[in-house]
């Protein structure tokens, strides 16, 4: 499993006074970027591919409150991957300084051609790392339907 260690800043609290629904959005998203500059998706490497990944959902669980004073730990698996690595769904863990675990959250992205705006597989190079990543225990090969079974595709506003 791959870990994050953040303090808790003042900047991170709502109005009341604990941790912000922003700032587990903020945490989630820099372990994510921890784990795939580590694993050599950089700046510069999805530049050279022209690629960036996209979010299509986070759905938070909150188990119990987070205040400032003591560091947190957030967690990554990987709980799904297409096989060409289009798309992937995330695992988040948060835990207290005594490792009890007060958050989760699921989120599911894809990556996208940044010139044709378009949905795009993973380079090898990219796929063959991302495939070697910690994978949660229910862990499974993702299709296009499996980014679909939430929500309902918006009609013809008029």
């Amino acid at each position: 499993m791959y870990f994050k260690e953040f303090d808790i800043r003042w900047s991170d609290l709502d109005a009341n006074r604990h941790l912000a629904n922003s700032a587990y959005i903020n945490f989630m998203s820099h372990t994510r970027m921890g784990f795939l500059i580590e694993n050599g998706f950089t700046q510069q490497q999805l530049a050279k591919h022209n690629i960036g990944p996209v979010v299509f959902y986070e759905h938070m669980y909150y188990f119990k409150e987070a205040f400032p004073g003591k560091p947190v730990k957030v967690s990554l698996e990987i709980a799904g991957l297409s096989e060409d690595g289009m798309f992937f769904e995330f695992v988040h863990n948060f835990y207290d300084i005594h490792g009890k675990n007060f958050a989760s959250c699921e989120m599911m992205g894809a990556w996208i051609d940044l010139k044709t705006r378009q949905l795009i597989g993973l380079p090898n190079e990219f796929n063959t790392a991302i495939a070697k990543a910690p994978k949660s225990e229910n862990f499974k090969i993702l299709s296009k339907e499996d980014t679909r079974r939430f929500g309902k595709k918006p009609e013809n506003l008029q």
